[in-house]
């Protein structure tokens, strides 16, 4: 069966055709999780909060946007409220270098190299837990999750000139704290840059 095929079939009641769609997607949402909570505790009960939402939300579901992306925003939502609570408890949510893996270093580095990657890995996760929500939201979908403009317009439920300005924002944000810490050498966005077209919510 497709995964459209099993999302039809679970929001129907099938039980087992639903533990099917979150085999295939446990993975994905876990790390989508993380990588927007920095936490792996944090992470865990996100992606159980967005599965549940989604058994919940399927005989709802319609389908226009397809089951993984809805999976995805629900993910994204239940992460930022997530953190959003755990930041009520301490000052910032924990970043677990050794899970969050951003491609600072290719191939069989040097040690002065791995050493200059792992402070610039640092330096940008730092930097991205200093985002406001909504831009540490687009820049993780983008940069991490590496998904086109339209897929995080479709996630998060937003029109594609609002979604480019945003992560447009975010990028500048992001280098702004990195100039402001010295750690601005070497960091390039994954992605080459599109100029925002329109306007919007940002």
């Amino acid at each position: 069966m497709t995964v459209d095929e099993l999302a039809r079939a679970a929001a129907g009641g099938d039980e087992a055709a639903f533990e099917e769609l979150m085999r295939l997607h446990e993975k994905k949402v876990y790390n989508l999780a993380l990588r927007m909570c920095g936490s792996p505790e944090d992470a865990a009960d996100a992606a159980q909060e967005a599965f549940l939402a989604a058994w919940k939300g399927l005989p709802n579901f319609r389908g226009e946007a397809g089951f993984s992306t809805w999976l995805y925003r629900l993910t994204s939502n239940a992460a930022i409220d997530r953190l959003r609570r755990t930041r009520r408890r301490r000052e910032e949510a924990s970043l677990d270098d050794e899970a969050l893996r951003l491609d600072a270093v290719d191939g069989a580095p040097s040690p002065q190299a791995r050493a200059e990657g792992e402070e610039l890995r640092e330096a940008v996760l730092s930097g991205l837990a200093q985002l406001s929500d909504d831009h540490r939201q687009a820049l993780t979908l983008r940069e991490l999750q590496e998904l086109s403009y339209e897929e995080i317009a479709a996630v998060l439920e937003l029109d594609l000139g609002t979604v480019k300005s945003r992560i447009s924002r975010a990028r500048g944000a992001l280098r702004k704290i990195l100039i402001k810490n010295g750690n601005l050498s070497g960091y390039l966005p994954s992605k080459v840059e599109e100029q925002p077209k329109g306007g919007g919510r940002t």
